[in-house]
């Protein structure tokens, strides 16, 4: 044991680093460099700066060989002059100052001569006898710590790499998912999975660690299954055609499992549609098609009938979801949400557009919002608008029993159990 020269007072820490360079077992020797390569690697759990390693690195190079062993000596004695050369040119004060971290981090430890300087004295062959400066051999002692502490650090740093890596395929799979999600128009409730995937992303943190990384690389790879399966469904079911044999083929299938038409047909006055809800422009061939079919079904005296916004939202709530906001205030809106739900049950355009020439704009949104209130029990959407649209030119479909029987279903559950 020795205590510190001048001023410098003694301290339980000093005494446990003397103990602790006592019990280096006989015959331990590592490379200087491949252990200062380790304190490198576990600088932040040891708790030593990067200006003190550069302090460490220079009384390394005064020791003569590169294998550190107790055998030839642990106490290296430059004059300050010296180590100021070689870590770079440090002023004395801050080497000071990084010397005393190296010292309480116990990787080396003063041993101080009777009047403080540092030297070495030899015998009459020239060999160091006894030698006062800085002992190396906490850092020896502790070898076998500082290098499971190195390994540890540079496993975590592989994880996090591991980690972010696939955080990041997570990521691109999703995004480029979904957006061919949207382009090719699956079914399913796709604004909302964006939105998950943007709180996901958004919760991903600036300074990134194993821990706050992993929760949400579980998340997006849960949120990367659940779209893989909603397309693995959609790829393994056959698309149908709009060719009228399709159509034939698929006829008995579209049917509900209860007959509208065996409802009474309730008589209702016509409402004509606003003007606001008008088209600006219109080719003369359209307008003239759609006029001839108007007064087909006049003619035939069983023209369709148009019913208050308020009694189609009773019959048929669930429209009110895909509607501008979520809510749905006017026939606008309930038009505008029509062509979400008829995108998502994979209605084409061409069908949708001769259900509103056959039944108008307004009567056309109702049905739509009636076949999504009973989605469950139509095999094919697009198949049995097109009938409706068919019956509806021979004059032989009311919507009145169709919501008059959504309506008396009751909750959302009845229906859903009915």
């Amino acid at each position: 044991m020795t205590t510190p020269f001048g001023r410098r007072a003694m301290s339980l820490g000093m005494l446990a680093n003397q103990q602790l360079a006592g019990t280096i077992e006989p015959g331990t020797t590592r490379n200087k460099w491949k252990l200062f390569r380790a304190v490198c690697e576990a600088r932040p759990s040891l708790g030593v700066t990067d200006r003190a390693l550069t302090v460490l690195d220079a009384l390394l190079t005064f020791y003569p060989d590169d294998e550190l062993s107790e055998a030839r000596g642990l106490v290296v004695f430059p004059s300050n002059a010296q180590l100021s050369l070689r870590a770079r040119g440090m002023t004395a004060a801050t080497l000071r100052r990084h010397l005393a971290v190296l010292i309480n981090a116990g990787l080396i430890l003063r041993k101080d001569s009777p009047n403080g300087k540092r030297y070495a004295r030899r015998d009459r062959v020239g060999e160091i006898d006894e030698a006062f400066g800085f002992s190396l051999a906490p850092l020896l002692a502790r070898a076998a710590e500082i290098e499971c502490l190195a390994a540890q650090v540079i496993a975590d740093r592989q994880l996090l790499r591991i980690t972010r890596d696939r955080l990041t395929i997570c990521r691109r799979d999703v995004a480029k998912l979904i957006a061919a999600a949207f382009s090719e128009g699956v079914p399913g409730d796709w604004g909302a999975i964006l939105e998950m995937y943007r709180v996901l992303v958004g919760r991903i943190p600036r300074v990134v660690t194993v821990k706050n990384l992993s929760p949400i690389l579980e998340e997006m790879a849960m949120l990367r299954s659940e779209i893989i399966n909603l397309l693995e469904i959609r790829v393994k079911t056959p698309k149908k055609d709009a060719s009228e044999s399709q159509i034939e083929r698929h006829k008995q299938n579209s049917k509900l499992n209860y007959n509208y038409e065996s409802e009474p047909l309730i008589e209702m006055k016509p409402v004509a549609p606003p003007d606001h809800l008008e088209p600006q422009s219109e080719p003369a061939e359209g307008k003239q098609s759609r006029e001839s079919r108007s007064k087909e079904r006049v003619a035939t005296g069983k023209p369709l009938q148009s019913f208050p916004l308020g009694l189609v939202l009773q019959a048929c709530p669930q429209i009110a979801d895909y509607g501008p906001g979520g809510r749905i205030d006017s026939w606008r809106d309930l038009m505008a949400a029509a062509v979400v739900v008829r995108m998502m049950l994979g209605v084409s355009s061409s069908a949708h557009e001769e259900a509103c020439m056959a039944m108008g704009a307004e009567n056309a949104a109702t049905v739509i919002a009636c076949i999504l209130e009973r989605g469950g029990h139509i095999n094919s959407a697009g198949g049995y608008l097109r009938d409706l649209t068919r019956r509806t030119e021979r004059g032989e479909f009311a919507i009145g029993p169709m919501l008059m029987a959504l309506a008396r279903a009751g909750s959302p559950g009845e229906r859903q159990a009915g």
